[in-house]
């Protein structure tokens, strides 16, 4: 893989664009474009970041022609990111894909070179990403939405103001009060966890190998270190004896920013 400033464009093979959105720096922050990140970068795919701040992602996701990732009751369509723009096997026509497990289905059929659902674990590695995302990172929202209000850039700060402004910042013995909470979400995934430790490492989701549901758990990592350092992930990293900071070693080679 190749960082995007060097290598001349006109004979470099086609890559894989993978649209995200930044933070107050273009540094990787979001936990479900993370989980597609991490993908790519644990099967050694050649890939770029193409970057889109929130109020433009619907008008080029419309130009570039990605479907929607989802549809609203009312039958509209929702334009988040990630995308991914794969151009690799047909240059001319390049699959586009949005919405993240759709992309991370894709990914392992079309690349199956070192598996992130390893035989016979899709199904519960599924359930197990659906814990995260609705049940384990929910208590994590009061407090982590308006830090990363807070640390987008300014278009962006701007653009979700008013109506759609984000909740103030937690303090004092609320801020406590939600972090116990949080906590809580911690303490029963490490006990659940804790089952692996006769025949697996005791570390990973699946045994031995990183796999995609470790990816999606380290991706809440990555966004509590990046947007909550001091408070946050001085917090969890000593948690449930140190648990969330081994499993972040596990996956830290696989986290390369390109």
């Amino acid at each position: 893989m190749s960082r995007h400033s060097t290598s001349s464009r006109n004979t470099a093979p086609p890559v894989i664009t993978l649209y995200d959105v930044p933070g107050h720096t273009p540094q990787p922050w979001a936990p479900n474009i993370w989980r597609i990140r991490f993908i790519l970068n644990y099967k050694r795919l050649r890939y770029q970041t193409v970057w889109v701040e929130f109020q433009d992602v619907e008008r080029t996701l419309r130009h570039i022609g990605a479907p929607p990732s989802a549809l609203r009751s009312d039958g509209q369509p929702v334009f988040t990111l990630p995308v991914v723009v794969d151009p690799t096997r047909h240059p001319s026509s390049p699959r586009i894909l949005s919405n993240t497990n759709t992309i991370a289905e894709y990914l392992e059929s079309t690349y199956p070179a070192r598996p992130v659902f390893p035989e016979g674990t899709r199904a519960l590695q599924t359930l197990f990403v659906h814990f995260i995302q609705e049940v384990f990172a929910k208590p994590l929202l009061p407090i982590m939405v308006p830090l990363s209000h807070q640390q987008l850039p300014e278009r962006s700060q701007a653009h979700f103001r008013g109506a759609h402004a984000a909740s103030g910042i937690l303090v004092g013995p609320q801020r406590e009060q939600a972090w116990l909470a949080v906590k809580e979400q911690f303490d029963f995934l490490a006990m659940i966890m804790d089952k692996n430790c006769g025949d697996g490492d005791g570390i990973v989701s699946m045994g031995h190998d990183v796999t995609y549901a470790d990816f999606a758990l380290c991706s809440v990592l990555i966004w509590i270190e990046r947007m909550a350092a001091h408070d946050g992930w001085a917090r969890v990293r000593t948690w449930n004896g140190g648990r969330w900071s081994r499993l972040w070693e596990r996956c830290k080679e696989y986290m390369d920013e390109y």
